[in-house]
């Protein structure tokens, strides 16, 4: 042991110790800046020798002997100063094999500086020369010291041009040949690690065709991307028009997924801006693009007035879009901002992002608990007293609901109304909850689940605006007397009261007012079959499609939250809002859309392989029940469903029961569900949704 300590001790160093990799060395710079001071004392002399020579017909004889003394003379005291001021310009210090405008105008400084210290030194103190010679020798000194750095950079590219042609392995064509073009080409010239080439340029102007940038030719417009695909042999496409309009984009890689190329493009305009153009901005072209609709616009002026210096509560906050609502309102200068959610690792992760982003300036909590947890939600709205809450934490995946459906009623439908009761209970001012469309005529445990959110927002919407708190039940609470004695109660108070679910008629009452937002998919949340496809993809397929008819609803997650916050802003109480999400589109068509994005060719290069539909899933969704009617809005996207009427008391009853029998874990779950949602088919008795009104008309023409 002894022996290991001393031979510890033996190779620690100390202040006089030199380690290996402190070795003073002379760096390959500092050789390259010595050869350089060599170079620029014979240059800088040479160039104003130059021009006495050149003014006096290139024989020395000729040229008058004061000149030549006061040449001589001046000359080491001007080489001492051009050193120092190239010196102190980092003429010797850049690395010239990056050389660009920065270091050429270094170069021009320089020369400026030692012309003017040239024609004033020589000329006062020494000898009024020729013209020429300060003309001939300022102009003979820029140019030998420039040539000789700037052609250490070109040496540099063309080796490594050489070397790129030799590895290239593949071709690639860019689109656009404006300045987001041009710097990626520039970069892809210059880069050693770039394994391809570009071959050719496509841009709409006539003007540019058969010019060349960057030394690529552009060879037409977008009617020319599948011949130059096929004469180039290209293998990649890169999009750099980030200022192109949504219909324009989609116009071209409409075109582009015809080809087997894969696509990149730069995400956006505010790149080219900030002059934060490069290939490692290049992402693959989303599936967004080809969605067949313009992106959504949100009055976000109207969302900042109704979010702005108010506490906030988002449960579910580490989801795809409880996070996604999270960054939305910490943009808008909430007074607090509550994220609430069960999993730490998700809160954990949009908490260090919001920190990067607004450091001290956002009032950020992030609590740890779960909906089903009366005592602790009520601990957090005693506490905190949030003014508006959004309710996004529930359960969502279709399959994996209908194996736990116990799981599911008691997370989406009983931590709903927890959470709802705790709102209304402390004064939240509104309550939004999260829903989806697949509430409408469910043919699955979750959509039920989520109908009967909506239900439990309706009930409450009724209880707050009647002030008739007393008849709601604690949901399997905790036993103590207390909780049993209000639920003894709330069970005696049902049978005088008569509330009803109405239409809203006081957007100004004082009470919470709750209500719900509908949309469907929503593009790379958790559980997306977007991002599913592109694992398929990389790993070499197949891409698994339920069923080669199956329609769905998209929209991006940005999209859909900024509708839920406007949404929020125009609800009175008691509303089922419904997102207009545009045309349904075929799964089968998305996922042969990213095969085609993604450089391979459906079925030929990536199998696509149909599973069957799984458990509880459905061909179409809706947006509105049959019995639903539709509401306009001041935004043409959000719609307003008809309450539909329902026994409230007998509801509460129902869900007391329903609450029990789901922490039992009963089997018969489900039935009693189908008794509570009238319009809920189990999958067993319509498989795949058959039988039921599935989708308008309309809508089955469109998909």
């Amino acid at each position: 042991m002894q022996n290991k300590i001393n031979s510890s001790k033996k190779h620690t160093p100390d202040n006089n110790e030199k380690i290996p990799y402190m070795k003073r060395t002379i760096e390959h710079w500092k050789i390259v800046a010595l050869y350089l001071i060599l170079y620029d004392v014979i240059a800088v002399n040479v160039s104003y020798f130059l021009g006495l020579w050149l003014r006096f017909d290139l024989h020395y004889g000729a040229i008058p002997k004061e000149y030549i003394i006061a040449f001589l003379e001046f000359a080491p005291i001007y080489t001492v100063v051009c050193l120092l001021v190239f010196g102190r310009l980092h003429l010797y210090s850049s690395v010239w094999r990056f050389a660009s405008f920065t270091e050429l105008n270094r170069v021009m400084m320089a020369t400026i500086i030692t012309t003017i210290f040239q024609f004033v030194g020589i000329t006062v103190f020494f000898n009024r020369m020729p013209v020429s010679y300060y003309l001939v020798g300022a102009v003979a000194q820029f140019g030998l010291i420039t040539v000789v750095r700037f052609s250490y950079r070109y040496i540099n590219l063309q080796r490594n041009s050489r070397v790129q042609k030799k590895q290239s392995t593949h071709n690639i064509m860019v689109i656009g040949a404006g300045a987001a073009g041009q710097a990626i080409l520039r970069e892809m010239r210059n880069s050693e690690q770039i394994s391809g080439q570009a071959c050719c340029v496509i841009d709409d102007n006539p003007n540019k065709w058969g010019r060349y940038m960057e030394g690529v030719q552009i060879v037409g417009g977008r009617d020319d991307i599948l011949s130059a695909v096929e004469k180039y042999e290209i293998n990649e496409i890169y999009f750099a028009i980030p200022t192109a309009s949504p219909q324009i984009r989609r116009d071209i890689l409409n075109i582009c997924k015809e080809t087997k190329c894969e696509l990149k493009r730069l995400p956006g305009m505010y790149q080219l801006a900030n002059g934060d153009v490069s290939l490692s901005k290049l992402k693959p072209v989303a599936v967004e693009d080809l969605l067949g609709r313009d992106p959504i616009k949100v009055n976000m002026d109207e969302i900042f007035q109704y979010i702005k210096g108010k506490t906030i509560m988002v449960t579910g906050g580490g989801g795809s879009i409880g996070s996604e609502l999270c960054r939305q309102i910490a943009a808008h200068e909430p007074k607090q901002l509550i994220i609430f959610d069960v999993y730490e690792n998700n809160a954990y992760e949009i908490e260090q992002e919001l920190k990067r982003k607004y450091k001290d300036s956002l009032n950020l909590v992030v609590l740890i608990g779960s909906v089903r947890d009366s005592r602790r939600v009520d601990m957090v709205f005693k506490k905190y007293r949030p003014e508006i809450v959004y309710h996004a934490a529930a359960h969502k995946h279709v399959p994996l609901m209908e194996t736990s459906p116990n799981e599911s009623i008691k997370n989406n439908v009983i931590g709903t109304y927890k959470t709802a009761y705790a709102a209304l209970k402390y004064g939240t001012q509104r309550f939004v909850l999260i829903s989806t469309d697949k509430a409408v005529n469910p043919t699955n445990i979750m959509g039920a689940s989520k109908r009967l959110c909506e239900m439990v927002i309706q009930t409450m919407d009724a209880v707050s605006k009647t002030g008739r708190m007393d008849i709601l039940p604690l949901l399997h609470a905790h036993n103590g007397k207390d909780d049993v004695a209000i639920r003894h109660r709330s069970a005696e108070s049902r049978k005088t009261s008569n509330i009803q679910i109405s239409s809203v008629s006081n957007k100004e009452r004082t009470s919470t007012q709750f209500v719900a937002v509908r949309f469907g998919n929503v593009l790379g949340s958790n559980g997306s079959v977007i991002p599913l496809f592109k694992k398929q993809i990389e790993a070499g397929g197949p891409v698994t499609v339920t069923h080669p008819d199956i329609v769905r609803y998209f929209m991006t997650i940005p999209e859909a939250v900024s509708l839920v916050l406007q949404a929020g802003t125009y609800a009175w109480g008691g509303e089922i809002f419904v997102l207009d999400m545009g045309a349904p589109v075929k799964i089968d068509t998305l996922a042969r859309n990213l095969i085609k994005l993604s450089g391979y060719e459906p079925d030929v290069d990536i199998k696509v392989t149909y599973t069957g539909l799984r458990s509880g899933e459905k061909l179409f969704e809706e947006k509105l029940m049959a019995e639903e009617g539709m509401k306009h809005t001041d935004n043409k996207l959000i719609h307003i469903g008809k309450p539909i009427p329902f026994d409230i008391n007998t509801f509460l009853g129902q869900l007391e029961k329903l609450a029990e029998a789901s922490y039992n874990n009963s089997e018969d779950i489900v039935e009693m569900v189908e008794e509570i949602v009238p319009t809920f088919h189990p999958v067993g008795a319509h498989p795949s949704g058959d039988g039921i009104l599935n989708i308008s008309d309309k809508f089955r023409k469109e998909a």
